[in-house]
């Protein structure tokens, strides 16, 4: 998982690349065959700004991870609770899914790994595509992205510890396990390992999915359906998370989707009252 410190150093370099094109551009007002190569320098700073603007997302993710509201001694009750609702809910044990998977070793460090990686890399290359293949589409994905992080970022500053922390569960911390571990440990808790409602990782597919069944046009699109499927089940066997948590993401992206529509609507609908305004204002003008 990249550090928050390496995450912003990363956006001030892309800011700086993109700001340094920007300039270069307009001191050089090219025109001709040089207009071709100005075009193709126009793209990689605009690429370069957003993803400046990916990775402070990213940043703040992580430095928001240390920041509490409640402290963290609530964090274990509020983990309790949760696993009490969920067998209120009816939902399968955690800890007998994890069962399932603890006997084979490669499949364990496999999913180790996909929790580690695996996020951030497929978000990002989801926004390029979409920047570079559908760009009128991109704004309505970044902002979904940008409202739904935000929106847990708020949601963590209430700690509640995953399942691994949880003692009563009888989870295996799959990374500690194997040495896997992206959490530091020096003298107590992190404050990090406690922001685990909801689920961004889930939340994260769950919008990458989303984004590519409803902009593509291939026949395999739906099998983006799977990553979101896939991610919850591998934060639950590796016990980062309830599936409460991987819930509430999904839930969450569907308010942060709703909103925006309901947004858009109200846009469109300002637009063509102007629109029907103007005609009656330049005839009154006429006749007067």
């Amino acid at each position: 998982m990249l550090p928050w410190q390496y995450a912003l150093a990363a956006s001030c370099g892309l800011f700086i690349v993109a700001a340094a094109i920007r300039v270069g551009r307009r001191a050089g007002h090219t025109t001709g065959p040089s207009a071709g190569r100005s075009a193709a320098w126009a793209l990689w700073g605009d690429v370069a700004w957003e993803s400046s603007l990916l990775f402070v997302l990213y940043g703040l993710w992580q430095f928001a991870g240390s920041f509490t509201v409640m402290g963290t001694s609530g964090a274990l009750p509020r983990a309790r609770w949760l696993w009490d609702a969920e067998r209120v809910l009816y939902l399968p044990s955690e800890t007998d899914l994890q069962r399932l998977i603890l006997p084979h070793p490669l499949l364990v460090q496999a999913c180790n790994y996909y929790y580690d990686v695996l996020h951030f890399p497929l978000l990002g290359a989801c926004l390029i595509w979409l920047y570079t293949r559908h760009r009128a589409d991109y704004p309505r994905i970044r902002t979904t992205v940008a409202l739904f992080t935000g929106i847990s970022l708020l949601i963590q500053l209430i700690t509640v510890a995953p399942p691994r922390l949880l003692a009563s569960t009888g989870m295996v911390d799959t990374a500690v396990q194997y040495g896997q571990s992206v959490y530091a440990w020096s003298g107590g808790f992190d404050a990090d390992e406690f922001s685990a409602m909801p689920s961004v990782h889930v939340g994260w597919a769950v919008i990458v999915a989303i984004a590519v069944i409803t902009v593509s046009r291939n026949r395999w699109r739906w099998l983006a359906a799977a990553y979101p499927v896939l991610t919850l089940l591998v934060v639950v066997v590796t016990a980062n998370h309830f599936w409460l948590d991987g819930i509430a993401a999904g839930l969450l992206v569907a308010l942060v989707l709703v909103v925006q529509r309901a947004a858009r609507g109200l846009r469109s609908g300002k637009s063509s009252e102007g629109s029907q305004v103007k005609p009656v204002r330049g005839q009154m003008s006429v006749r007067s």
